[in-house]
């Protein structure tokens, strides 16, 4: 069927396609509105179609994101499909920007679908890092206790409810010991604006693993729907970095800026952590002022387009650990 709106070759590829994440759970572009020429109008709204060269597109749009006007950013919207644990669901929903409808354990039987770890994933509480898990897995053994422990919670909170539904008992009361690890899912609708400040916090190294797994498909749609903001928002927010007063007097100290670009200063160039401090740096701000000079990885999150599935797939499989006939 023709259309008069904007469509993305790219984006249409896609659209309606489930990509898994985690074990259970996925995520789908089920509609889009919009695409980067959709923010350059915007921005400059004596334009039409046609009127402007990719380039110069890219080069607005570059402007927009340098410069944090974010309105124009707005006008594209993106509607997901998106099976996730609850867990992973109550870090998301504390994004308060987009639409929302989940998936109602009042109104219909919850899958018993239950989200289990994979070892390089299981990991021992971080010693620098309260909400966060250490580099690398923990010992193997420990992992099979804990499984063991999970699965024994699991099948008795799953008999619970299926007998709880048995004697017809209210479903909104059957399922309150269902545990964090069961899926839920939602359609999730945002303005490209507040979707990359979603995607900055969740794919950056320190957020959760598992929610990074979905922000990392996410990013992928991104990059189908709208390619030019996209890669404004990685040079920009992912892999480049701001700098605080204290952290320009930290280079001041080491660098000339002139009109023709930088030069090191005659002395020797070095700057040690302790002398940081005097600019009004804490030793964590230190720490991470240092990170940010690093060499910063780009990442591309292109997506598989192997692993797309068609929606029936994930269907029959939500139907399938759905329990007996309660109707």
């Amino acid at each position: 069927m023709e259309t008069k709106r904007p469509t993305i070759p790219a984006a249409e590829a896609i659209l309606g396609g489930y990509f898994p994440v985690l074990d259970h759970g996925f995520v789908a572009l089920i509609d889009y509105m919009g695409s980067d020429e959709s923010i350059e109008r915007a921005a400059r709204v004596s334009y039409g179609y046609g009127t402007r060269k990719l380039s110069e597109t890219r080069g607005l749009i570059r402007y927009l994101r340098r410069h944090h006007h974010t309105t124009p950013s707005e006008m594209v919207e993106l509607k997901f499909h998106c099976a996730m644990p609850v867990f992973v669901a109550r870090q998301w929903i504390r994004h308060r920007t987009a639409n929302v409808n989940e998936y109602s354990g009042r109104y219909s039987l919850m899958p018993l679908l239950f989200y289990t770890p994979d070892l390089p994933h299981f990991a021992l509480q971080s010693k620098t890092n309260r909400q966060g898990r250490e580099e690398g897995a923990a010992a193997q053994e420990l992992y099979r206790d804990a499984v063991i422990r999970w699965e024994r919670n699991r099948r008795a909170a799953a008999e619970a409810y299926e007998w709880l539904l048995a004697e017809d008992v209210a479903r909104e009361l059957a399922r309150i010991d269902l545990p964090l690890s069961t899926y839920t899912q939602w359609y999730w609708k945002i303005d490209l604006h507040n979707l990359l400040h979603f995607l900055s916090l969740r794919v950056a190294p320190h957020a959760q693993w598992e929610i990074r797994a979905y922000a990392r498909v996410m990013a992928g749609i991104v990059k189908r729907v709208a390619p030019l903001s996209y890669e404004a928002w990685i040079d920009y927010d992912v892999a480049g970095a701001s700098l605080s007063h204290g952290e320009v007097q930290a280079l001041r100290r080491l660098l000339d800026v002139t009109d023709d670009g930088l030069r090191v200063h005659g002395e020797p160039c070095a700057l040690s952590a302790d002398a940081m401090r005097e600019f009004g740096l804490s030793p964590r701000e230190v720490r991470e002022f240092l990170e940010k000079l690093r060499a910063a990885e780009r990442p591309d999150f292109e997506l598989d387009l192997s692993q797309m599935r068609p929606p029936e797939e994930f269907e029959a499989r939500m139907r399938q650990a759905v329990p007996g006939d309660f109707e």
